[in-house]
């Protein structure tokens, strides 16, 4: 068995006996509940009607056998259908892993190597500095050191109807928000890249590549890579929420195809834990069959890049190729987290347990972690903590925190400040060298929309806000709102300044307050 990190406690042969020995007495053959684990539906329904999730699923795989599955809720606010182990969730940025181990599939087959140049795989991969765009590797792109940062923020919605060649193309106009490989930037678009280096040398599409050389050896029969590959006459397919305003509502689905590589995957948590068992015990292998190389897995697993911590007494956190790797209480754990419009996942392996465990919600909020953490500890025989409660009372906090700061905002709004340009002076399309397309459309009811990238999708309706400035409200309300900004340059140009909000505060509140943004100005074009 590899494990990508090693102990010399000696404690652990004797803990890791007494738990396979408690597991064996508690658990019957062909039940899922064991003993170690009992009581805890109660406990996560308790915390899932605290968090007001609509639904959630729980997988815990154990010495490679499925120890406990279940799902809780239903499918949503509007349904009555239960929550099941085959319900399909978007799975989001876990979806980072399964692409990077393709391309280890790659690096057996002898078709390309970890520190190869992008551009030998994909001529038409360009940015902003050719020095860089002549060295990034492919393990650049997997461990986020290209030094571009996030476009339109977690929900990674930027050119949404373009194809991922389109997106791929637009970043030799975008500015580098660190230095090439001198520290970590979060970057769904390079992961975008390297699906499409997948696409390139297997003469496959990433996504049937996904298919073919993933779920159906690992027999994730239910798992998909698009939403459009959601059969219609199935009903078990969860649906998104988001708390706005107030309250947990439904929010419409939105399709992430154009950069899928990081973050379209579709799948149950059933079939969620024959990936987890894949990267367990003996990785790479699964029912006996030797499916990647233990150097390929042992390299997915080995820390690239140290990653910020919040101070110095927490443990060293690193990312390795689509995995999170850092310390729970003694044990090394890989691990990551995913986020798209109202699904939530985290999927976390103790390789020195053979222990893994995944949890999905249809709400964003902060539970994952608590029932992450408690199965781990119940598991590994730790003195318990209540990880419900500690969660819960940092995202109140959190919660009254991101408010005051909303309102402190909105307080220094000066809403009798009359704007210097006219509807008509502002109406007209704006251009900008990475974000494209912009066009302020004066409608005849007198309202003032904004639309980006020509695609019908991306709209907003313009709410002014102070001289001027309009707060942008986005028709899809899960993607809430945004500031604008209209002035006229030295040389007499008309310019657009959008504000992109690239990590809120708390999403929960809104989009603002947010510490993460990029400012762009267009400029008026017609």
């Amino acid at each position: 068995m590899h494990l990508f990190f090693t102990s010399s406690h000696s404690f652990r042969q004797v803990l890791l006996s007494t738990v396979a020995v408690v597991m064996l007495a508690g658990c019957a053959p062909g039940t899922t509940q064991s003993e170690p684990l009992a009581g805890l539906d109660t406990w996560i329904e308790q915390g899932r009607s605290d968090w007001q999730l609509p639904g959630m699923a729980v997988a815990v795989v154990y010495q490679d056998q499925l120890i406990y599955v279940k799902g809780f809720g239903t499918l949503g606010l509007d349904s009555e259908l239960p929550v099941n182990e085959h319900t399909l969730f978007g799975v989001a940025s876990t979806s980072k892993a399964m692409t990077a181990t393709a391309l280890g599939i790659l690096v057996d087959e002898g078709k390309l190597q970890w520190d190869d140049k992008v551009i030998d795989h994909l001529p038409y991969f360009q940015l902003a500095d050719d020095w860089v765009t002549e060295e990034v590797r492919i393990r650049d792109l997997l461990t986020h050191q290209v030094g571009l940062g996030r476009i339109t923020g977690n929900r990674i919605q930027f050119m949404p109807t373009a194809s991922r060649e389109q997106v791929i193309r637009q970043m030799q106009y975008h500015e580098f928000e660190q230095p090439f490989r001198s520290s970590f930037v979060y970057s769904n678009v390079m992961y975008s890249v390297a699906g499409e280096v997948v696409a390139a040398v297997s003469g496959q599409s990433w996504d049937e590549f996904i298919q073919q050389r993933l779920f159906q050896p690992l027999t994730m029969q239910r798992s998909n890579t698009s939403i459009t590959q959601f059969m219609p006459d199935d009903a078990n397919i969860a649906l998104p929420h988001q708390f706005i305003d107030g309250a947990v509502v439904p929010i419409a689905r939105r399709n992430f195809d154009n950069v899928g590589p990081s973050a379209s995957v579709n799948s149950s948590v059933y079939d969620m834990a024959q990936w987890l068992r894949f990267n367990l015990g003996e990785a790479g292998v699964y029912q006996g069959q030797r499916l990647v190389s233990d150097d390929v897995m042992a390299e997915l697993f080995t820390p690239q890049v140290v990653v910020s911590r919040a101070s110095r007494t927490e443990p060293v956190r690193a990312y390795g190729l689509g995995w999170y790797l850092e310390d729970y209480r003694g044990f090394a754990t890989a691990s990551h987290g995913g986020a798209t419009d109202g699904f939530n996942t985290h999927i976390t392996l103790v390789p020195e347990l053979e222990l893994g465990i995944i949890v999905i919600g249809n709400t964003f909020e902060n539970f994952r972690p608590a029932v992450t953490r408690t199965i781990i500890d119940r598991m590994a025989g730790l003195s318990a903590q209540d990880w419900h409660q500690h969660y819960f009372s940092q995202y109140q906090r959190d919660f009254a925190e991101a408010s005051a700061a909303r309102q402190q905002i909105e307080q220094q709004r000066q809403a009798d400040s009359a704007a210097s340009l006219t509807p008509e002076q502002i109406t007209g399309r704006y251009r900008h060298d990475l974000y494209g397309s912009a066009e302020v459309q004066h409608h005849d009811n007198g309202q003032l929309r904004l639309e980006f990238w020509d695609d019908a999708v991306s709209v907003l309706t313009l709410e002014h806000w102070q001289g001027d400035t309009y707060r942008a409200h986005w028709h899809n309300k899960a993607q809430r709102e945004k500031f604008v900004h209209f002035a006229m340059n030295d040389q007499g140009q008309l310019e657009l300044q959008v504000e992109w909000t690239l990590r809120p505060q708390l999403l929960q509140v809104g989009i603002y307050p947010a510490p993460y943004m990029r400012s762009t100005v267009f400029k008026k074009s017609e």
